[in-house]
Order: structure tokens, then sequence, then C-alpha cells
């Protein structure tokens, strides 16, 4: 029974993991809506996050993992073992475990360091309220990403000649909505992958280095500057989840300029959503 169980899943999850080489290939805009199909195991009813995609039922491979108990993880490629446990975590490697204080809350970073959301982690908002994580399932597996992330991008350039960037402060934004209790936690470390990408752009871009090093005008001025903060007076393009060429065919467009960034986690109903990361630029 569970190798049926296996074969009937794993196909439909790997449909999604194929869906954006398909999309790409057959350049057509497909919508992805919550799905309200219901599932069984051993008919017993489980929970699992699905979308309708072209009329088909998509769920995520490592849901199915951690639902059947066969393990998923990613570590350029998508690994599956049938005879061990879910971890979700390649052989070797764990997740960071965040600081909690004797209350249970949280302790979020603040030196741009990575903090992964667990359930049960509480949240102290801007607003003082608690906000409690319950689902964080989704968290490093967006069903329409590639795979996990990689570490952050290492120098391409000379990194020290850039103007020193300011670190904005931790944030936790908390939005009473009529649709649901919505949490935008500032994510620093993706901030940080949003910087450095700019930050190689520019100092190898012909039009805004020299010798591998940031251009500056007769006067000092940059021909580049990277603020981790959008002002309120600014557009913002926002995406998810993360592509390298959202950054890549922005600079490209105009290079020279300003440009500013932010990364959130987004949550609802202590739910994980999505990682939204913004842009804006001016000249």
């Amino acid at each position: 029974m569970r190798q049926k169980i296996f074969t009937l899943l794993a196909g439909m999850a790997l449909g999604m993991a194929l869906l954006s080489g398909g999309y790409a290939a057959a350049n057509t805009v497909l919508t992805a809506t919550p799905s309200s199909q219901r599932f069984y195991i051993d008919g017993q009813q489980t929970t699992m996050t699905a979308y309708l995609i072209g009329g088909n039922n998509y769920v995520r491979l490592r849901d199915v993992g951690r639902a059947v108990g066969f393990n998923v993880y990613w570590d350029g490629a998508v690994q599956i073992e049938r005879d061990k446990p879910y971890t979700g975590v390649a052989p070797g490697n764990t997740a960071p475990v965040p600081t909690q204080q004797s209350s249970g809350t949280v302790t979020i970073p603040t030196d741009g360091s990575r903090y992964v959301p667990r359930d049960g982690d509480k949240i102290t908002c801007d607003d003082g309220t608690t906000y409690t994580i319950t689902d964080a399932s989704g968290y490093d597996a967006n069903m329409f990403a590639e795979g996990p992330l990689g570490s952050l991008p290492t120098a391409a350039c000379d990194w020290n000649s850039f103007p020193e960037i300011a670190l904005p402060a931790a944030e936790a934004r908390h939005f009473s909505l009529p649709d649901g209790e919505y949490l935008f936690l500032r994510n620093l470390y993706e901030t940080r992958r949003m910087q450095y990408t700019l930050m190689n752009l520019a100092g190898t871009h012909p039009d805004t280095s020299q010798s591998g090093r940031l251009r500056y005008g007769s006067k000092g001025t940059p021909y580049v500057t990277i603020s981790l903060t959008i002002p309120d007076d600014l557009t913002a393009h926002s995406f998810w989840p993360w592509r390298e060429s959202e950054l890549s065919d922005n600079f490209n467009s105009c290079p020279p300029g300003k440009y500013f960034v932010e990364a959130w986690d987004v949550f609802k109903n202590g739910k994980f959503l999505y990682t939204e990361y913004k842009i804006a630029t001016a000249i």
C-alpha cells in the first residue's frame, strides 16, 4: 500500500517540480489558485497545501514526504530517500535554531544573519502584539522555486570600493485585515543577498566600474548607490520567489543610479506565505 501511495503522490508532486521548465518552454501564462481537493492516506484524511494549475492539482513533494514518511531534500538536485524518515535537509546539514528568550519569544537577528522560522515561534511585533507562527512548512520550500537558496553571493569585484551601506533595523510589522492577521518580518539575510548581487553587477559593468572597482565622478560621487530601505515616495517592484534576473534586468536597463532594496517574510494567520523581494530605482 505504501508503495502505491508513494508512486501516486510523488508523481503529482514531481509534476509541480517540472512546471517551471515546462512553463518557460511553452511560454504560456498559467494561473495557480488554491485547491480544495481532499487528500487521504490509508483512508485517513490529511491536510496538504495544493494548487490548481491547468486543471491539475499540485502539491509540494516535501509535503508528500512529510505525510507519507520518506525523506526529500535538495542539494543542487531533488533527492528522494524512500527508506529514510523525513527530515527535509541533506545529510550532515542542520537548520539554524533561533534564540529564544525565557518568555518563549524569538530574538530576531539584527546583524543580517539568517533566521529560519519554526512552528511555535513567537514574534514580538512593533505594535507590541505577539504573533505566533503556526505553520512554517513552506519556508525554503516554495513550489515555484527551483530549490532552497544557496549561500549569499561572494565578491566578484572590490566591495571595499563601495560606500558603507547601513543595515536597517529588524522589523516585525503586524496588520489586522478583514481576511486575517498578517506579519511582515524584515528579512535582513535576504536583503543582503540583494545588496551583494547589486554590488557585483555594479562592480563588473563597464558603465559603472573600472578595473574591478566602483567608478566615482569628478566630485567624488559614486556611479551607483545602494540603500537597504525603500522610501515611501518611490514605487517598488515586487517579486517572489528569488530570481537574480529581476535585479540584473533592472540594473542593466540603466546602470548608473540609486537602488533601494528590501526583503520581507510574509505570514497570514500564522502561516508562512512567501519571502517578498522589492526593488526601486532613482536616477
